[in-house]
């Protein structure tokens, strides 16, 4: 037991043991929930819910009413695991750096090529958020409900999306970073 948690500790994981948990989680979801593993859905659920408190005429509508239903899903049930989990990983490997002096901008790459501005760095991601929820959007799922359990399921959607996904990833480094890295 001393081992295992001692491993869980550990700030990097041995990619096969994260990929067969992450594939027993998979099957967990399906068999406890009858659901599959996404997120991406959760926020339209909360803006849903948040929009017809204030605003409820423009939230009356087909895609709010029957594609993504405002309310407490699954999904925001998921999202909000997510990020409690993630906090519980960080803090048990001493990465946590909630609050700590210069957290948000401690990483050398990014002050070597973007600079020291913490403002930046929060603006950016907050944009690349953006991106990435209207992308999941368009595409029909975000990473986790296409790649994970699209995987799982063996659909060929899912890897023509991983192959994509990977050669967008090196296509914006190379566009981000340029030559500097």
């Amino acid at each position: 037991m001393k081992a295992i948690l001692n491993y869980i500790r550990k700030e990097t994981w041995s990619p096969y043991v994260a990929g067969i948990l992450m594939g027993l989680v998979g099957i967990m979801a399906v068999w406890l929930s009858d659901s599959l593993l996404g997120a991406s859905g959760a926020f339209e659920n909360l803006v849903g819910m948040i929009g017809q408190a204030f605003v409820p005429e423009a939230f009356d509508n087909m895609y709010f009413n029957f594609i993504m239903p405002p309310g407490i899903t699954y999904g925001v049930m998921m999202l909000v695991g997510l990020f409690f989990g993630g906090l519980i990983g960080a803090a048990t490997s001493g990465t946590l750096k909630w609050g700590k002096k210069d957290a948000a901008n401690s990483d050398e790459q990014w002050k070597r090529i973007f600079g020291p501005q913490t403002w930046k760095r929060w603006l950016l991601a907050f944009l690349g958020a953006i991106v990435l929820e209207y992308a999941a959007g368009i595409a029909g799922g975000c990473t986790s409900g296409l790649a994970i359990s699209g995987g799982m399921l063996l659909a060929p959607a899912a890897f023509l999306f991983i192959a994509a996904m990977f050669a967008s990833g090196i296509l914006t480094a190379l566009i981000v970073y340029r030559r500097r890295y």
